[in-house]
């Protein structure tokens, strides 16, 4: 298992197939030489994921115009992913990473406080991927707040 520090600009992106709704696969390698926007996000529809889909989703024809592929992963199950694409009406892919391994492998699987209770969940995180499979940029702990706007400003930086 990778530590956080150890995804950063720079690294190697690592390769990961995980099913989408709608039963195909995605394979992040296969997806060269486009750029690839990976957002992990806690759970399909609360509040601020939501809102982050909604916002990946209102610019993805300038994101596709800047050539890069958008991405969501969560550790709902595809049947989830696809009861919030329909209900938020979503173009962004959205991945089920069910058993966290991809998330691991990311950094993003961390202790988290809520209420006085620690947990385990995902860590609200992006990571720019060049055409050439090395991650050009690394946001952690995104505050949704202008973050799409900010990560297409880089897309388009590349």
């Amino acid at each position: 298992m990778l530590d956080i520090a150890q995804i950063d600009a720079g690294s190697e992106a690592p390769d990961f197939t995980l099913p989408q709704d709608g039963g195909d696969d995605v394979t992040l390698s296969a997806l060269r030489p486009a750029t690839v926007v990976l957002y992990f996000y806690p759970k399909d529809d609360t509040s601020g994921c939501t809102k982050e889909a909604v916002g990946f989703t209102e610019h993805l024809a300038a994101f596709k115009s800047a050539g890069a592929t958008v991405l969501g992963v969560s550790k709902d199950t595809v049947v989830k992913h696809g009861k919030f694409r329909a209900k938020h009406d979503l173009g962004v892919t959205l991945l089920s990473d069910a058993e966290s391994d991809v998330c691991e492998r990311y950094g993003v699987w961390v202790e988290k406080k809520m209420y006085g209770k620690t947990y385990m969940g995902i860590e609200r995180a992006t990571f720019l991927i060049d055409g050439d499979g090395k991650v050009a940029r690394v946001w952690r702990k995104v505050k949704v707040a202008g973050h799409v706007e900010e990560v297409l400003g880089a897309v388009k930086d590349l």
